[in-house]
């Protein structure tokens, strides 16, 4: 009896080392064609406008909004204990810590990662990737390292602008609605942030937007099946860079932040 209940667990358990294997091979060939060349600059920089650029209104909306909100919910916890000059501290240091790096990956997650997926599943499934090998081109160095490349480079450069843009948005509602004193708001959030606040912010960053470009390359490059294969792919890359994002903040937090 025992023997019918164990084969689902068995077959489950077989196939999500089997799925860890090919992610972790995927990733190997990803990051060795990364780093040797022949590169594809004008393909870099293409992405590069895709991921930075047209991602900025949204990453930007995003941050000031937080940052908004991140000003009233904190005064009304630290004014019970007469504690309000607190508030451009605990701002700056969840922007640049926390809310600004996992925000803009979770963001580029469902923005960039679906966009890799569905481009590249619908590539898959249309055959255009077996017509490129025939064309004596390597997808991973036309499609994939491009992409994971600028991913890399404009995700820090996104929470950068994101930490600011919702600095100031804390600012706002400070100074015009709380009637904080502009200078001192501005002095404290100065004297308070250090380095390694931006440095851990700027560094889940990249790691952030290599997940996001490798979960939606992964799944794109790996779908089947036409049209429902691609959406599958697309649902999936988002679900899968969504998870690790947040797993990749916890482990990059403690490596930074443990005592």
């Amino acid at each position: 009896m025992s023997v019918p209940v164990l084969q689902p667990i068995g077959r489950t358990f077989l196939s999500s080392l089997e799925a860890i294997g090919r992610l972790a091979l995927f990733t190997l060939r990803a990051v060795l064609h990364c780093l040797t060349p022949p590169f594809y600059p004008r393909l870099i920089f293409k992405q590069m406008i895709e991921i930075g650029y047209y991602s900025l209104p949204v990453i930007g909306m995003t941050a000031i909004f937080t940052g908004m909100v991140l000003v009233l919910q904190t005064y009304v916890a630290v004014s019970r204990l007469n504690a309000e000059s607190t508030i451009p501290y605990v701002v700056v240091i969840s922007l640049t810590r926390e809310l600004g790096p996992v925000l803009a990956g979770l963001m580029l997650a469902g923005r960039v990662g679906a966009a890799m997926a569905a481009e590249i599943g619908t590539m898959r499934v249309t055959e255009q990737i077996d017509a490129l090998r025939t064309l004596s081109t390597n997808p991973f160095k036309y499609l994939i390292a491009p992409r994971l490349i600028a991913a890399v480079l404009m995700l820090p450069v996104l929470v950068g602008i994101a930490d600011i843009i919702g600095v100031f948005g804390g600012y706002l509602v400070s100074v015009f609605k709380l009637d904080f004193s502009p200078s001192i708001y501005l002095k404290n959030t100065v004297d308070f942030v250090e380095t390694i606040d931006i440095v851990s912010g700027l560094v889940k960053a990249a790691a952030f937007g290599f997940i996001v470009a490798l979960m939606g390359t992964y799944n794109g490059f790996e779908s089947k099946g036409g049209a429902q294969g691609v959406g599958k792919a697309t649902t999936d890359a988002v679900v899968g860079a969504s998870i690790l994002i947040l797993a990749a903040n916890f482990i990059i937090t403690g490596i930074f932040f443990s005592r």
